[in-house]
Order: structure tokens, then sequence, then C-alpha cells
């Protein structure tokens, strides 16, 4: 790590917030689309701590959207391959994989040590409400990644409470299951408030777009800095 590697963010947030950036834990569930961007994210602006949560491998169709996926990566677990990327990118960030997918059985294991933020990038409706639930009980912050697929127009990206979203069937299904549950709604979201587009194949696979995705990880990393920056 190079002595000016953080000269950047350190003038926007002065040595305090760069001293709080390099002490959080943020842990990354999911490390697909918008998982991938937010953890790479979180490195390049100086986290010190970084938990990578993600039981999938790499695929050929990840490879249009996904910084883990590459051709010379098919079939390695993504959070391998992003670890390896993020110690690549600064080598005194701590870097914790968990090759496994998350449940209500498992969340305790597998978020230990305990994170300061945790940035939901789950696109699996039981294991992203389990997550939820589970923050919630243990009182960890957290925002959640909602529908990214079949949108195409980044000026309908927005971060609203849960309770508040629109448009997003995922959103919907979500707030559902987890009103049933008794949950809190209030929590913050990154959504799109853009029609689904059309763009399904008869495998129920939907398009998506790495310039819609990757802001999907983007803002979710930016939600979880001006957390841990807070004055």
């Amino acid at each position: 790590m190079t002595s000016d590697q953080f000269q950047r963010s350190q003038l926007l947030f002065g040595v305090r917030g760069l001293m709080r950036l390099r002490a959080a834990r943020v842990a990354v569930v999911g490390c697909g689309a918008v998982g991938s961007f937010a953890a790479e994210a979180l490195a390049r602006v100086g986290v010190g701590h970084i938990t990578l949560v993600d039981g999938d491998t790499v695929e050929p169709s990840n490879i249009n959207r996904q910084l883990c996926a590459l051709h010379s990566t098919v079939g390695q677990n993504k959070t391998a391959i992003l670890a390896s990327r993020i110690q690549d990118i600064c080598s005194g960030t701590e870097v914790i994989s968990r090759p496994v997918f998350l449940n209500e059985e498992n969340a305790a294991d597998i978020l230990s040590p305990k994170p300061d933020f945790v940035i939901d990038a789950i696109d699996q409706i039981p294991a992203k409400t389990d997550l939820i639930l589970w923050l919630q009980i243990n009182r960890i912050p957290f925002v959640s990644s909602m529908g990214a697929a079949l949108r195409t127009d980044f000026k309908r990206i927005r971060v609203a409470p849960l309770a508040t979203t629109t448009v997003c069937p995922l959103a919907a299904k979500v707030r559902h299951k987890l009103r049933q549950k008794g949950a809190d709604l209030s929590f913050p979201c990154v959504f799109s408030d853009e029609p689904p587009a059309e763009g399904r194949d008869p495998g129920r696979r939907m398009g998506s777009l790495v310039t819609i995705t990757g802001m999907f990880g983007l803002i979710a990393a930016d939600e979880a800095i001006r957390f841990i920056c807070r004055e």
C-alpha cells in the first residue's frame, strides 16, 4: 500500500473520516452484479475490514456485468476472486471470504466478527428476508438492494425506505414477506422506479445492464461510506 493511496479520500473526509473507514467492518452479502461493485468501492475508499459472502461461482453469463467474472475465472468462487482483487487494491485491508449462501441458521457464524454495516445484495427473497430480520434483531445498520435487472435508465435509481418504494416488484415481494413477520420497513433501499422492461427468456433469466447493476452497487457502497463517516 503506497503512502498516498488514500490521499484523495482523506481530502474529502479528513484524517478522522479516513481513520473511521480504516477501522470499519463492512459485510457485502451477495457478490454478483451489485455486490461486486459495492465491495470494490469499499476497498478503494479505504474500508479496513471487508467480509464477502456468496456461495456462487462464476458463469460465462456473469461476464456482462460482474467485476469478478472473467473468462479466466469461470468456475471459481466469487468471494475468493473478489478477496484477491481487494488485496491487490489494498494489501492492508483485512478480507474475510465466506463462500457460502446465507440463511437464518448460519447468519450469526457467517457475519462474525460483527460488522458495523452490511450491504445486502442478495437476489433470492428467502435469504434476503432472513438476512434483514437477523440484522434488525441484532441492531446492525444496513442498506438493501432491490431489483436492478430489466432496467436501463440510471436516472430512475433512488434511495428510500422500503416502506415507500414504488414500481419495483422485488421490493413489493420483500415488503410483503417482512410485513408478515413484523419487521421494521423503514430501512434504506436502493431501487429503481423505472417499470421493468421485457427481457426474460424461457428459463426465467432476466436481462441486465452493467451500467445499472454497477450503479446500484456503488450507491449501496456510498450509503455505507456515509454512515461510517457521519459527523
